[in-house]
């Protein structure tokens, strides 16, 4: 669904990503793993098209990103750290308003209250506009917007940072139901607990290159932490 082929970007002769070779199934959950500056939000990015590769290709569902953005766009969803919603809108409208630019308006409204549930948001607050709503309410609307929008990919950039445990824990639960639908889930964080309790996979990044890479069910939260400090003090 998501593979990274050879894929660099260097900036004014920096290199921020080197070859990477990067392969996400349906159903996989990716956790980017890496200290600041070692090329995940980089490699997001080039999956979103936000900044082209010096080299190497991006592809989701085969599709070249560089090549047909929009058409590669249609496929997924994005939640960064800081979720962009219109504050001045309810999250009903939000809802409403992300899901047609991406062609899927036909719902009622009863529907979008049923995604509302689905992401374990209160209906109470489908009407009330998003400046009320706490991080973990906002990401909630953008794991509901990936929903409605039927998205096959969904790309996050440290999603749970600044989250309180529970509602990390309720986001890697919406996470597990994703992945368990087919989605691809690709996710940058500094939170190994969670790449654990919500990754099927981990790759560890460093200097712009991927340099372990393993299974959640093979390893303990303990042989995580030792292998990422390992990697990090090589």
């Amino acid at each position: 669904m998501l593979k990274a082929v050879e894929l660099s970007k260097n900036y004014n002769g920096n290199t921020a990503l080197d070859s990477l070779d990067l392969t996400v199934e349906p159903g996989d959950v990716y956790c980017l793993l890496g200290a600041n500056g070692a090329g995940k939000t980089t490699t997001i990015n080039l999956f979103l098209n936000f900044v082209e590769p010096s080299s190497g290709q991006a592809l989701i569902k085969g599709i070249d990103v560089t090549k047909e953005p929009l058409e590669t766009k249609k496929l997924l969803a994005y939640i960064p750290e800081q979720v962009s919603l219109y504050r001045n809108l309810t999250g009903l409208e939000n809802l409403e308003y992300f899901s047609s630019l991406a062609g899927r308006g036909q719902y009622t409204r009863s529907e979008f209250l049923d995604f509302f549930d689905e992401v374990g948001l209160e209906r109470e607050a489908a009407d009330k506009r998003v400046s009320s709503y706490s991080k973990g309410m906002r990401q909630k609307v953008g794991i509901a917007i990936a929903l409605a929008k039927q998205a096959e990919v969904l790309l996050l950039d440290e999603p749970t940072s600044g989250l309180d445990p529970k509602a990390s824990n309720e986001f890697s639960e919406l996470l597990n139901k994703l992945s368990g639908q087919g989605c691809a889930v690709l996710m940058a964080t500094h939170d190994l607990f969670r790449a654990k309790e919500a990754g099927t996979r981990v790759g560890i990044m460093k200097h712009g290159r991927l340099v372990n890479e393993m299974s959640t069910d093979e390893i303990g939260h303990a042989d995580l932490e030792r292998i990422y400090l390992e990697n990090m003090n090589d």
